[in-house]
């Protein structure tokens, strides 16, 4: 099995792709990285050599804001979560949603957590 775990400079490259580029060339971001993540099969380049998200890629950024925001959450149930981010959230009994505003990590989502801050640690 290979190693799947991103930096965060990959993960930058990841986002500046999903945003798109304002212009034919990459960045030195999406230079440094782009082997790597054309590896991983996060990363493809079409015919004409625009490089483009693959769902893989997609999923895989998307799972780093749903970690972000429950690890926002956790500190302040106020903090502010994105509608697609809420309902893939409160589909899955990781959050619900708070009379007041906002929301609360349920314990579901405070175990995955955790699950997740275990594993980052070990690496």
């Amino acid at each position: 099995m290979k190693n799947e775990t991103l930096t965060t400079d990959e993960y930058d490259a990841l986002g500046h792709i999903e945003r798109g580029a304002k212009h034919d060339r990459v960045n030195a971001c999406v230079g440094r990285n782009a082997k790597r993540l054309s590896g991983l099969k996060m990363i493809e380049y079409s015919r004409d050599g625009k490089v483009a998200l693959t769902e893989k890629g997609r999923q895989v950024l998307f799972l780093r804001r749903c970690i972000i925001a429950m690890r926002a959450l956790l500190a302040d149930p106020q903090a502010p979560l994105d509608a697609d981010l809420a309902a893939f959230l409160g589909k899955k009994n990781h959050v619900i949603a708070l009379e007041g505003g906002g929301h609360a990590l349920t314990d579901k989502g405070r175990e995955s957590l955790a699950d997740i801050e275990a594993q980052a640690a070990q690496k």
